[in-house]
């Protein structure tokens, strides 16, 4: 019953992707080992076997750990819906929505619940790698911690900082950290490494024992860039990276919303050698040689449709449609591509309604009930199973619903328009399945490789694993969870 906590000097310094290898080098050697994250922000959310959500950097982990993914692994969610305000999520289900100058008054009634997840977690298994959020060194957001060294300190866990000398200035970054803590959470930190290194790590020598010097923490290794890092999902939308681009391969494209919401329904997609993923920026054009445009989920599907329409992507849409060109929206995409959302109550802002697309003949009027399931479906147009999972709130009805996108449980699911090209269902994580994937891009025209992306994800696992391993002290991290 023993724990170790990963903290970064900052956001997106690869704490998660750390955090995966090395649980899943624990389990390579028989320790049976789970993941925790006290406090997530993302709206990259994966439903749990226990019926909650959690974000989906814990799910990931938990398979490295070779678990199913519960709602103990990630007890506070925090979903953001606009620049002001997030949806808190607490032990898988949604608690309320806030602003974000209100939740540090929130926070300390969290901390109960967090310590509760926890002990539950230590009490199941020999080890837990505990991930922090953003930086213990935002000592403006101390009073009330429960990501970094509130946590920490209240859960008598130590910490091993990450510094990322990509961004350039890691001897800052921890030295600064050590400088701005106060003295009782310095006292937590046991060591430090250092994350995407390019080039020859020896290089780095110097640096690596100044700060060593500086700080008098132990230095657990530097960890050279790891390439394989794009091929698992991505936690945060500013990660989402396009495809590589192929010679000889189809465009399918995807709009990158402000709100857009489990994204790594593309995964398998981009891993497509016949694919050419491309993801629409903000002011840039849909593709016209795109033969699929896809409408992702968003945590604001009126914020997004008004998003949308102030890229032009509105336009776009119905050139590509008028050109042939086919489209699948998923979830909010989904609603999106009706005649209407309406929003009567104001649960994802202020209450009203929005035109649509008017691609689809649906409606959808949201509601305050919550669906969250994983689900096996039977794609209707290739007979096909497809496992997924739903997460959203809103119901939409309409004509084209009549022409389901898929069937479960022996009722309809989405719709699709008389001509067969537009496509909306609430089903994420559709593109995992392998024979579906296949026979959905035959259908555009596109072959598909005999791939299974599940083994494929396992397989960049282990290498990141002994990536770790090649790199890093682990036998002296692990002795030095307690």
């Amino acid at each position: 019953m023993k724990a170790l906590m990963i903290q970064g000097c900052g956001s997106n310094v690869g704490k998660s992707m750390l955090v995966a290898g090395l649980c899943r080098a624990a389990r390579r050697r028989g320790i049976l080992v789970a993941p925790f994250k006290p406090q997530n922000m993302s709206n990259n959310a994966a439903v749990t076997a226990d019926g909650g959500e959690i974000g989906r950097a814990q799910a990931l982990q938990a398979m490295a750990c070779g678990l199913e993914p519960v709602v103990d692994m990630n007890p506070v969610l925090l979903k953001p819906e606009s620049e002001m305000g997030a949806q808190v999520v607490v032990q898988g289900r949604r608690l309320t929505t806030t602003r974000a100058r209100d939740y540090a008054a929130l926070k300390p009634q969290l901390l109960g619940a967090v310590l509760e997840s926890f002990q539950r977690l230590k009490g199941a298994y020999d080890l837990v790698i505990v991930e922090g959020a953003g930086s213990p060194a935002e000592v403006n957001l101390r009073a009330g911690d429960i990501a970094n060294m509130g946590f920490a300190r209240a859960a008598a866990v130590p910490v091993v900082l990450a510094g990322d000398i990509d961004r350039g200035g890691v001897i800052a970054q921890l030295v600064g950290t050590q400088a701005v803590m106060e003295p009782g959470d310095a006292a937590m930190v046991a060591g430090f490494l250092i994350n995407k290194f390019r080039g020859d790590p020896r290089l780095f020598d110097d640096g690596y024992h100044l700060i060593g010097a500086r700080t008098g923490w132990r230095g657990f290794g530097v960890v050279p860039w790891f390439a394989q890092a794009h091929l698992l999902p991505a936690e945060d939308a500013l990660d989402i990276a396009a495809s590589p681009q192929r010679a000889g391969a189809v465009t399918v494209a995807c709009l990158t919303f402000s709100r857009i919401a489990n994204f790594d329904d593309l995964d398998p997609l981009k891993a497509e050698p016949g694919v050419n993923l491309v993801m629409v920026r903000p002011g840039e054009a849909i593709p016209g040689e795109a033969r699929l445009v896809i409408l992702p989920g968003s945590k604001s599907t009126r914020g997004d449709l008004a998003f949308l329409r102030a890229q032009g992507w509105d336009v776009d849409l119905a050139a590509h449609v008028r050109r042939g060109g086919h489209v699948l929206g998923i979830c909010g995409g989904y609603q999106m591509l009706g005649r209407v959302v309406a929003d009567p109550q104001g649960i994802e802002g202020p209450a009203g309604e929005t035109a649509g697309l008017g691609l689809l003949d649906i409606a959808t009027v949201m509601t305050p009930d919550k669906r969250l399931s994983r689900v096996s479906a039977r794609h209707v147009d290739s007979g096909l199973p497809v496992e997924g999972y739903e997460i959203h709130i809103g119901q939409s009805h309409g004509p084209d619903c009549a022409r389901p996108f898929a069937q479960i449980e022996g009722r309809n699911e989405g719709a699709v328009s008389a001509s067969g090209r537009i496509m909306g269902s609430y089903l994420h994580g559709l593109f995992l399945s392998d024979a579906f994937r296949a026979a959905f891009l035959a259908g555009l025209g596109i072959a598909a490789a005999p791939r299974r992306h599940g083994a494929e994800v396992e397989a960049v696992l282990d290498a990141l694993a002994a990536h770790l391993e090649a790199h890093l002290d682990v036998p002296g991290l692990l002795a030095l969870a307690r």
